[in-house]
């Protein structure tokens, strides 16, 4: 168990995918900023370090759901198809739904609450930079991705691309997640940690469980690509040891 205190948390996360609803229950980044140790993460959120070991350890030793796949040994084609079909897709449906929440309470408790105005303006912002994210995930770097595997697997050579190494596109793939990541902690600060005021309105209630809702599957989101596809990806152009 101790261990695990000195680990990285998105090692942590990658090698036991069940402790991300540990990670998400007290707040801990794994993905963006998961190259904290555990215990630094505890530390510098002020959280014990032996009641949250003793929450992942409980949740590494249960049975995996199915939705708990051990992405570290899929093919990443199949992985990069599920980031594709689950998480753009998802971010594509909410994105517009959260605006349409966000303008509507904005504008019933805006005159009060100041920080709804800047809460709308950055999910549009988040809204704008996803859209560009995504497509230059899926028209350029994921083939890209699945093309390399493919030819590795046929005892080929990776073919040459327009971006040189698959490290450029990635470090700004991370940039940008670096990015994103900022703007749902924003959202979190200004939403005082989605606190509901006492005269919420039953929009007011969808709208910030939408919000904790979309943060948590970017964190999954964000996750996959950093700490399992990206860096399996960049795998794929180191020298082979002989």
């Amino acid at each position: 168990m101790n261990l695990f205190a000195e680990k990285q948390v998105r090692e942590i996360a990658v090698e036991h995918p069940s402790t991300v609803r540990v990670f998400e229950r007290f707040g801990i980044d794994y993905c963006c900023g998961g190259k904290k140790s555990l215990r630094q993460a505890c530390g510098d959120l002020q959280l014990s370090v032996d009641q949250v070991l003793e929450k992942l350890e409980q949740a590494a030793e249960e049975p995996r759901p199915s939705e708990d796949i051990g992405w570290q040994n899929v093919p990443l084609a199949k992985l990069a198809d599920h980031i594709v079909s689950i998480h753009h897709s998802y971010v594509r449906s909410e994105l517009p739904r959260l605006l349409s929440l966000a303008e509507k309470v904005r504008s019933r408790h805006g005159s009060d609450r100041p920080a709804l105005a800047t809460m709308e303006e950055d999910i549009h912002e988040l809204q704008n930079e996803m859209t560009m994210h995504m497509m230059k995930e899926e028209n350029i770097l994921f083939p890209h991705i699945k093309l390399m595997e493919r030819s590795i697997q046929a005892g080929l050579p990776i073919p040459p691309a327009p971006f040189g190494t698959v490290a450029n596109p990635v470090r700004a793939m991370i940039f940008e997640h670096d990015a994103a990541g900022e703007l749902l902690k924003n959202l979190r600060d200004l939403s005082e940690d989605y606190t509901l005021p006492a005269d919420a309105c039953p929009t007011y209630h969808a709208y910030f469980q939408a919000l904790k809702e979309f943060e948590q599957d970017m964190h999954q989101h964000i996750h996959l690509e950093n700490n399992v596809l990206f860096p399996r990806a960049l795998a794929f152009e180191e020298p082979k040891a002989h």
